[in-house]
Formats: structure tokens, C-alpha cells, sequence
């Protein structure tokens, strides 16, 4: 028998700064994923019941300390990836207003935030992101990723 609904969904925020030349980026540790290689702003799993801007602020709570509405969050695109691990549905989302200024919220699941030149980003960025990122800044409002074997 089939299993059904059992995609996991995450959410990633991207932060630019106010000129829209930089971004903030997260370094990961001890997460069982891409751990050591740089992210967007916050991501995470959406809970069961939350809508996913919801997510998107209370990751950013959890994650940066800083607070957000749901309002906040502007939809750049959504990313449907699967590889050897699993299948997921990815909603990205844009962020220019909130309170609070960014820092390590959980430091014990990340290792390092700084900002980046939107057109110079670390090497070992997770390559999903990067194509994401792309993707939102040339208007592509879905994709999919590691479908083409």
C-alpha cells in the first residue's frame, strides 16, 4: 500500500541588506544536514498546523532573535528536490522588515552568520540554494531539483 502525504515541507528566509547587495548567510553544525556549508538567513521544518510564513517567523525567532509577522514574509519561489535522502518541498521567502538585529540564536546548530555580496558568495554554499536564489532573483517561481538523473 501506498504512503501518502509524507513530503516533508521546510521554509528558507532570505535576508538582504537595505541596498540589496548583500545577503545573510548561516554557516551549519550538527544538524545532519549540509553541515558545514553555508545557508540562507534561517530555514526549518514547518509544524504540523502552521502555515508557512508562520514557520518563517517563529524560525526566524528561534534561529536570528529577531521578530517578524507572518505579513513580512514575501514569496521568491518554491523548489521541489529530492536526492539519495529524501524528497522535499522547499518554499523560500524574502524578508526586509523586522525587529530586533540578527544574531546566533542557536548556536549549537550554527556555526557562524555573516553577510555576503549577493554576487560573491562563499564556495561552499549548499547548491540547491544557490539555484533557488537564482531562480528568485530572474522571477523563476518554481523549480525542481535533482529530478534529472
Amino acid at each position: 500500500m501506498k504512503k501518502r502525504f509524507l513530503t516533508p515541507t521546510s521554509v528558507v528566509v532570505l535576508i538582504k541588506s537595505a541596498d540589496g547587495g548583500r545577503i545573510l548567510m548561516q554557516k551549519r553544525k550538527n544538524t545532519g544536514f549540509a553541515d558545514g556549508m553555508w545557508d540562507f538567513a534561517c530555514s526549518g521544518h514547518v509544524e504540523e498546523g502552521e502555515s508557512m510564513t508562520e514557520a518563517c517567523a517563529r524560525e526566524c525567532a528561534e534561529e536570528l532573535k529577531i521578530k517578524a509577522s507572518p505579513r513580512d514574509f514575501t514569496f521568491l519561489t518554491f523548489v521541489y528536490k529530492t536526492d539519495e535522502d529524501a524528497t522535499y518541498c522547499y518554499g523560500y521567502f524574502g524578508l526586509d522588515r523586522y525587529e530586533g538585529a540578527p544574531c546566533i540564536g542557536e548556536p549549537e546548530k550554527c556555526g557562524g552568520l555573516a553577510w555576503f555580496d549577493i554576487n560573491n558568495l562563499p564556495e561552499n554554499i549548499i547548491p540547491d540554494r544557490k539555484t533557488a536564489l537564482e531562480a528568485a532573483e530572474n522571477g523563476v517561481h518554481f523549480l525542481e531539483y535533482g529530478w534529472q538523473k
